[in-house]
């Protein structure tokens, strides 16, 4: 998602704002964004004490009518008294701009604490891995996080689990699992996202099958990975830089930025930027992951622009490029993508079509689609925070239309798998060799595109289906919903 962090001040809303899944805006100290105006509420709301659900229902129905960005589908009065929860009636004012996909769930409540938690630090409960399921129903690790349980016990990319319990006599196979539950029993399974949680995973890999005891851990997840986040390629005597971004949180600054001046020492002019399972974050690291790439740009050229509803139409922002001592100058560069790239993710991308043009390709599958992004409204007595969706985010030439992905924006496109039997970062796993082709300027097939239903899930348009879906809880943690598959 992408989170607007500099809108809140005034309303006790967090400086974060997302355009894609996640959150954006927060601005790590010496940030280079350019401040943004404090949006202004009419009239100033009043924080009261009042925890009751109804108070908290009431309240967010009032936020909604200050800041959702598309009024005209909330109903004119919904009684919150069919509603349990605070959750439950959000849903249901926002049902009809969910029906029309424009609000795939990217408004919702959240708890204030372990937001700021993860957007500061990247702090996070759980075994430290990502999930992804194929469509005949086998469970992967896509990816493993450092200095979290998972690869501490030897699971790592590629392996499979084949079964989860609470001990070795409880094992139910993956199978079982999805026949008696589908997904929401594969959740329950894995436990809640708490430190201590503990389970016995069957799991396979090259080593063969094996019973492995795991239990959660608060750990921070790095934006930058230590293994394989950045380094430059040698491609058959051409100089490449590889990077891969998790997550745009405030501690990804730091990492960027040595990143970069590491390519730049290097005389990097061409690169491969991974976001294929990335689902967003802060908007100012987005645009420092712009600034970083536009060495070459003009203080004076637009890298992207944020539009709220008419009423609120004194927040509208454009940025420009405020190129860094880091920055480089890349002639061509391949975006790795894929049905968990949103946000963010995919307002970098877009970012850069007006100035790469055919010079830049996405490479994997199509993107997520989420052209908009969020305020954060507090009512911290409650410890609640109301994500709105209350901004439209486009690039210098006014596109934000991509609720269906970007494989229709982007001028080149290549298709490729997200290859599990290769670590990221390798060039002989799929995407990465076919992005480093695009490079070299070999041929290769367009990205077919994909449509977006109301309920966030994606179906095949023209193209076939993604090989694997990362798996998602139905109520996602504030770590899960910006590092897609996260448990």
């Amino acid at each position: 998602m992408m989170k607007h962090s500099r809108c809140g001040l005034a309303l006790s809303v967090l400086a974060l704002l997302s355009a894609c899944g996640g959150n954006d805006g927060g601005v790590l100290g010496g940030s280079v964004t350019t401040p943004a105006p404090s949006p202004t509420p009419t009239p100033t709301p009043t924080q009261t004490a009042g925890c009751s659900l109804r108070e908290r229902q009431d309240w967010a129905a009032a936020q909604l009518n200050e800041w959702y960005l598309f009024p005209e589908t909330l109903p004119a009065r919904l009684d919150p008294t069919p509603y349990a929860s605070v959750d439950a009636y959000v849903d249901a004012l926002t049902a009809t701009a969910r029906a029309q996909g424009r609000d795939r769930f990217f408004t919702y409540r959240t708890s204030i604490a372990e937001e700021d938690a993860y957007y500061d630090a990247g702090s996070s409960a759980g075994y430290g891995f990502r999930l992804g399921l194929t469509s005949d129903g086998r469970l992967f690790v896509t990816e493993a996080f450092e200095d979290a349980p998972a690869l501490a016990a030897g699971i790592d990319r590629g392996t499979e689990i084949v079964a989860i319990g609470t001990s070795t006599g409880t094992l139910r196979t993956v199978a079982s699992l999805m026949s008696s539950g589908g997904t929401d029993a594969l959740d329950e399974a894995l436990g809640a996202s708490a430190a201590g949680t503990r389970r016995v995973m069957q799991v396979r890999d090259a080593s063969g099958t094996r019973n492995v005891t795991v239990a959660m851990a608060d750990f921070e997840l790095q934006p930058v990975s230590n293994r394989y986040g950045a380094k430059v390629l040698n491609d058959g005597g051409r100089r490449v830089g590889y990077l891969n971004l998790r997550t745009f949180i405030n501690t990804a600054d730091p990492q960027l930025r040595e990143a970069f001046a590491s390519f730049r020492a290097q005389g990097v002019t061409e690169l491969v930027v991974d976001l294929r399972y990335n689902g967003g974050g802060l908007i100012s690291i987005a645009e420092l992951m712009g600034d970083l790439m536009g060495a070459n740009r003009r203080t004076s050229e637009v890298f992207t622009k944020v539009s709220f509803r008419a009423s609120k139409s004194e927040n509208d922002e454009a940025r420009t490029f405020a190129p860094q001592p880091q920055s480089i100058a890349p002639t061509r560069v391949a975006f790795i993508g894929t049905g968990g790239t949103a946000s963010a993710s995919e307002m970098v991308i877009n970012g850069f079509v007006p100035y790469l043009g055919t010079g830049m390709a996405l490479v994997g599958t199509n993107t997520y689609g989420k052209p908009v992004g969020q305020v954060a409204l507090d009512r911290s007595a409650c410890d609640d925070r109301l994500r709105v969706v209350a901004l439209a985010v486009q690039n210098a030439e006014g596109n934000a239309n991509y609720y269906n992905g970007l494989a229709n924006t982007v001028p080149a496109t290549c298709e490729a798998p997200d290859d599990i039997s290769y670590p990221l970062g390798d060039p002989r796993e799929a995407s990465l060799r076919q992005a480093l082709d695009f490079l070299a300027g070999r041929s290769c097939s367009p990205i077919l595109g994909m449509a977006a239903t109301a309920s966030g899930q994606r179906t095949a348009g023209l193209g076939r289906a993604p090989e694997r879906q990362l798996l998602r809880p139905a109520r996602p943690t504030p770590a899960q919903r910006e590092v897609p598959g996260l448990f």
